[in-house]
């Protein structure tokens, strides 16, 4: 056997045995998966059902009600906002190798964080037809108008 594949074969043994000997892990991150896919398919409608009509309509991102409340207020909501994010992007990750939905956390976490150049990202992203004729279906599903995308055409 070549040194790599040994090499291999003893990580997998290792990770088995650690795998055997910790169990309760291994059923905590399979249940938070299970909670957090549960979780995202409830939550990913509503809030693309309340998000504004122009939100992918404008270069610039359109300000929400929570930037208008009290400055303290506002510096709370964004810390928690970015440690939430950062929470499930490490998650995410995680469950790359775990069970669960580790991409969809991964998207989640990214945007709930702040840092520059994401709304370049989510306009990307908005932009294609899969994307926008996702958000759009989910958009009637709820009985909302659909999203407008006039700027960036």
């Amino acid at each position: 056997m070549s040194t790599a594949a040994e090499s291999a074969a003893s990580l997998w043994e290792s990770a088995r045995a650690w795998a055997e000997a910790h169990p309760g892990v291994l059923w905590g991150a399979f249940t938070g998966s299970i909670v957090l896919l549960l979780a995202s398919a409830a939550l990913v409608p509503f809030v693309v059902g309340r998000l504004p009509v122009d939100e992918f309509a404008h270069r610039r991102a359109p300000r929400h009600a929570w930037h208008l409340g009290h400055p303290l207020l506002a510096v709370a909501w964004r810390v928690v906002r970015n440690a939430l994010g950062a929470a499930f992007v490490l998650a995410g990750i995680a469950m790359l190798v775990l069970p669960g939905q580790g991409l969809l956390t991964i998207f989640v976490g990214v945007m709930l964080l702040e840092f520059p150049g994401k709304r370049r990202l989510v306009l990307q992203v908005a932009r294609r037809k899969t994307a926008r004729r996702t958000l759009n279906w989910l958009r009637r599903k709820r009985g909302v108008p659909e999203f407008v995308f006039d700027e960036l055409d």
